[in-house]
């Protein structure tokens, strides 16, 4: 297995492992370490300082800069892709012939590179991501950015027939997958769910006293969705609601400032992320985008007690039978008081421990991955 070496192209700093794509990534890495995979990581800056953490996994981490700013937008290209394209990167990738690991369409610019040509080249595909711009484009407040949404959609449909000179391609959620096979008929198209950041189960018995919304709120997906559980589902007699995320916008802090019963939570670590999906009564989780695989579902199904979800939440998982599937305002009122009325037991966790190994351990879909590399 010493012998097994990949590159992986990361369209971000996967460190710290604190929103949806990056924790898909970090674990991933992890995974493939212990499994004795040799990792050259290639990752693009914006936002986020290099890592040293990743060295204790990787035999080498490269940093490229991210070609953002107005005029980037200036291209048939999506801007997400545009700017990760990179000739250090190419020429990096060229000094072997070691498979490369595309993570998200975001890094896919030279995928059809004819210097790349007989290399065995993985797609990591996180979202359609047309269709999650699309969503992203119905949820924007704002003129500026949700023009951006809408023009960035139609590019990146577009451009994703570069996809066709993949060599496998990774889905994280059997529609997703679905999806590939029909556009791509003529390209291998495997599920492999995300990874993530638990190895086993670990959920506290009995009752929590708080329910607990949280994701990266930056992503108008996010914030939108804690203002329906602020606007439309919470009233005054309910428990507390616990909103924690990376960079609530203003709008949200100042709505959530008007309830006694419900409070933001900025930016928490790691630490303090793991410590209030544990302790909730009920993690609860909404979105009006059925697209990928939610991974801050998985964080509350393997750390969390009682998951209360709405039915795009689940869509194209097995996860279904683990939570509680409430869709319309008045279901999921009726749900929260139910929920919050029982203990979450042993047999609850012994249900859920079974379902999570049979389709979400990372040592198995480790397994899977490492036997395609070796196929190649």
């Amino acid at each position: 297995m010493a012998s097994l070496t990949i590159h992986i192209i990361s369209f971000d700093i996967p460190f710290p492992a604190n929103y949806g794509g990056v924790i898909d990534v970090f674990y991933k890495i992890r995974a493939l370490h212990r499994a004795g995979v040799g990792i050259h990581l290639h990752c693009f800056e914006y936002n986020r300082e290099p890592a040293s953490e990743l060295n204790k996994y990787c035999t080498s981490v490269q940093y490229y800069p991210r070609s953002t700013g107005f005029l980037t937008n200036f291209s048939l290209t999506p801007y997400i892709v545009a700017s990760r394209i990179s000739e250090k990167l190419v020429k990096n990738l060229l000094s072997d012939m070691h498979p490369i690991l595309f993570e998200g369409l975001h890094t896919c610019g030279i995928m059809a590179d004819p210097r790349l040509k007989g290399r065995f080249l993985i797609y990591r595909e996180s979202n359609i991501e047309h269709h999650y711009y699309q969503h992203l484009f119905k949820a924007e407040k704002y003129p500026g950015r949700k023009l951006f949404f809408l023009v960035e959609s139609l590019k990146l449909k577009y451009f994703q027939k570069i996809l066709r000179h993949a060599s496998v391609m990774l889905a994280v959620s059997s529609d997703d997958a679905r999806y590939l096979e029909t556009s791509f008929p003529q390209n291998r198209v495997i599920y492999l769910p995300s990874f993530h950041h638990d190895d086993e189960v670990r959920i506290l018995p009995g009752k929590g006293s708080y329910a607990l919304y949280q994701g990266k709120l930056s992503v108008p997906e996010n914030s939108v969705a804690a203002e329906f559980l602020i606007t439309t589902i919470w009233e005054d007699s309910f428990p507390d609601l616990l909103i924690a995320g990376l960079d609530p916008p203003d709008w949200l802090n100042r709505l959530a400032a008007n309830h006694a019963n419900i409070r933001i939570i900025q930016n928490p670590d790691d630490g303090e992320m793991f410590r209030l999906i544990s302790d909730a009564q009920v993690n609860i989780m909404v979105t009006f985008q059925p697209t990928g695989l939610k991974l801050k579902l998985l964080n509350a199904l393997y750390s969390g007690r009682f998951c209360l979800v709405n039915r795009d939440m689940v869509a194209g998982t097995s996860l279904s039978e683990l939570c509680t599937i409430a869709n319309t305002p008045s279901e999921i009122k009726m749900e929260l008081q139910r929920l919050f009325a029982m203990e979450f037991t042993h047999s609850h966790i012994t249900n859920r421990t079974s379902v999570l190994q049979q389709h979400h351990s990372n040592q198995n879909n480790c397994k899977l991955l490492v036997e395609i590399l070796t196929s190649c």
